[in-house]
């Protein structure tokens, strides 16, 4: 898929670009991410470049992770990073992806990324058509679950041992969205009320 730009009062959604690459590299210092997510521990300059030049931007390539660097539109300061995750769902019945994430410390508390993860899943759902968006964190993740739980996810419960990190095995929480679980978008005043339309259908990129 060719990659896109979603935009928010505060945001701008993008894809990566080299010059994204210090900043990543310097966020991903922070112990709390490598703590709750799967990037390296010790985090070098060579992880950041990998993950933008070639996870990111393969991710699109291949329809596999559309993965955005969300950045303030005062200044375009890297807030963090918001993925779609397990694209290969969208293919069969299930029509479900996970929605993933990670914020830069000094840039928490700022609500940037419930708002970044409402575009996005309202972009899933519209545009790609997703019957059913998923969230997993690691068992304690307080911080995770309360973006997920201000986008509308629905905790469903704990994946017992599940998840392996730093060869130890640990518990999962996983949430899930459901489209009929946000709200409705008002009405523009003076815009004429259309018909409500089916999504656009998922189109695989060409290979």
């Amino acid at each position: 898929m060719m990659p896109v730009t979603l935009t928010t009062d505060r945001l701008l959604l993008r894809p990566f670009e080299p010059s994204d690459v210090p900043a990543v590299h310097a966020a991903c210092q922070d112990p709390d991410i490598p703590r709750w997510t799967d990037v390296p521990s010790p985090y070098s300059h060579a992880d950041a470049e990998r993950f933008v030049d070639t996870v990111a931007a393969e991710g699109w390539r291949n329809d596999t992770s559309y993965t955005f660097a969300v950045v303030t539109r005062a200044g375009g300061t890297l807030v963090g990073s918001m993925a779609l995750l397990r694209l290969d769902q969208l293919r069969t019945l299930e029509r479900q992806a996970e929605l993933g994430y990670w914020t830069a410390k000094e840039q928490r508390g700022q609500g940037y990324t419930a708002e970044a993860a409402g575009a996005v899943v309202r972009w899933a759902f519209r545009e790609l058509a997703v019957e059913r968006l998923e969230w997993l964190a690691e068992a304690g993740n307080e911080g995770s679950w309360a973006v997920a739980r201000k986008v509308g996810f629905h905790r469903e419960g704990t994946l017992r041992a599940k998840l392996v990190h730093d060869g130890t095995r640990r518990d999962l929480w996983i949430g899930s969205l459901l489209p009929s679980d946000l709200p409705r978008e008002p009405v523009p005043a003076g815009s004429a009320t259309l018909p409500s339309q089916a999504p656009t259908p998922y189109l695989p990129h060409p290979r």
